[in-house]
């Protein structure tokens, strides 16, 4: 899962970022409006956390553009603005949740992920493909009922192929999931979280369709 946040208090922006990124998440990091508009401008987000108090324009402002120009990934207020009308207006203004200040970073999480859930049309906790079992909230792998311990961007791939079951993913799209700015990765290092996939799980979990990315294998080869 890649997030942006929009967040101009430094102490908060960067306590957000490093405790998400410790769950696993590819996070970008702005404290304002018009960094934030150009990164979505590249980058395909699962969800966004945006402050209303920007420097350089009110984040609500920034909200309502991005919505008129077609963009629907979730997006989660964050503010300290708690009264009643403040929170009907961003929510009106297209956010999918409002987060009154200070934050807890698992109640944070769970709130991403039900976003997300309601997003792919999933609202089951348990995700299943043939001998597979991964449960999102845990981050937690079995197969054939054996816990399987993965790496967090082992774990980020494979749960990215599972939300998509049915698509061959570019390589591109996965490499944007992965890796955050200034966080490229090494231009074989995919290819190496696909072979420790197929290495602790089994060799047609992930599919390769050459010339274009990757696709989960079929339910009837991991018997």
């Amino acid at each position: 899962m890649r997030l942006l946040i929009v967040e101009d208090d430094i102490l908060l922006g960067d306590g957000l970022a490093t405790g998400l990124r410790a769950l696993g998440l590819a996070v970008d990091w702005f404290v304002d409006g018009r960094e934030a508009d150009a990164a979505l401008a590249v980058v395909d987000y699962d969800a966004v956390l945006l402050d209303l108090g920007l420097p350089g324009g009110d984040g609500l402002g920034w909200l309502r553009r991005w919505r008129a120009r077609g963009l629907a990934m979730p997006v989660l207020i964050l503010t300290a603005r708690d009264a009643l009308e403040q929170r009907v207006a961003g929510l009106d203004g297209g956010a999918d949740d409002y987060l009154v200040k200070p934050l807890d970073i698992a109640e944070l999480a769970a709130r991403l992920r039900a976003v997300r859930r309601r997003v792919a049309g999933r609202a089951d906790s348990l995700w299943t493909h043939g001998p597979l079992s991964y449960r999102p909230d845990a981050r937690s792998v079995q197969w054939l009922d054996r816990p399987v311990e993965l790496t967090t961007r082992e774990t980020t791939l494979l749960e990215l192929l599972l939300a998509n079951p049915q698509r061959v993913l570019p390589r591109a799209l996965i490499e944007d999931k992965l890796h955050a700015f200034g966080r490229e990765a090494e231009s074989n290092t995919l290819e190496v979280h696909v072979h420790h996939l197929r290495r602790k799980l089994h060799p047609k979990l992930v599919r390769t369709v050459r010339g274009v990315g990757y696709a989960l294998g079929a339910v009837e080869e991991l018997g």
